[in-house]
This record gives C-alpha cells, structure tokens and sequence, in this order.
C-alpha cells in the first residue's frame, strides 16, 4: 500500500493523467480530439511515471470507468515496461469485449520472453482469445487475434 495522499505532489503526474483521461471520457468530449491530441499527451504523462504513480494506477484502475479504462489501455505500449503489461493483463479480466480487444491488441507489441511467458501463463487469456477468434465477425478483429496469438507462440 502506498504511503501519502493524493494532492500532496508524489503523485502528480498519476493525477494529470487522471484528469486527462476523466475529461476525455465525458459527454463533451471529442473521440477524435481524444485520438489527434489526447493519446499523445496521455503518453507523455505516462513517461514521466515514476514507480509511485505505476503503483497508484494499478491499484486505481478497476475502479475507473469502462471509457477510462479503455482509453487506458491504448495508450500503453511500451514492451519493455512491466507495469503496463501487468496493468493490461488486470484488465483483460473484463467481461467488455473492446476493452478486451484493446488489451490484446496492445499486447502485441510486448514480445520480449518475460512478457510472452506471463501472458502464456495465465491459459484464460489465449482460451478468450481463441473464442473470440471463433465468435468474431469482424475481419479486422480477426486479424489481429491472430497476429496477437503468432507473436505469443514465436
């Protein structure tokens, strides 16, 4: 459990993109002013996260809203960070199919051997994937399961 409060400034950068994200999941918000300006920025923020802020925001995040969570999960790709794949594997025990989509399909750029083997360990996810995969009319979606499950058993 983290130590401190939220607004005291160890947890800055953890509450600028809170409010990032919480005013891009409003009703006034823009979906493309969110994907031209807002993934970017959201990037940025999550740069500069130190330990402190990946701990805040995974113990956050499953209390955050559908939108925010799936804003969330499209912004994280960064193979080499361990916070964001175990972030994104939290999040896959959605029962929201897009946010289950982005998830995988942000997964897919983690293919170094750690992040390979923790998301081979955890059988749900590829049975998921696979059902998906069968239940899907999307071509698109298809597509990327597919890539999704080539990358994970190279």
């Amino acid at each position: 459990m983290l130590t401190g409060k939220i607004g005291d400034g160890k947890f800055m950068v953890y509450e600028e993109l809170d409010k990032l994200i919480t005013e891009m999941s409003g009703e006034n918000a823009s979906d493309d002013y969110w994907y031209d300006v807002g993934v970017t920025d959201a990037m940025n923020l999550l740069e500069k996260f130190s330990e402190t802020n990946w701990e805040l925001l995974g113990e956050n995040i499953i209390d955050k809203s559908l939108e925010w969570q799936r804003k969330l999960a499209y912004c994280l790709d960064n193979e080499c960070n361990m916070y964001e794949l175990n972030i994104l594997i939290s999040l896959l025990s959605t029962t929201d199919d897009e946010l289950f989509e982005i998830c995988i399909d942000t997964l897919r750029s983690f293919t170094n051997q750690e992040s390979k083997k923790m998301i081979l360990d955890n059988p749900l996810i590829l049975q998921r994937v696979n059902n998906l995969l069968l239940h899907t009319s999307s071509l698109p979606v298809k597509k990327m399961l597919q890539d999704f499950l080539s990358k994970i058993h190279s």
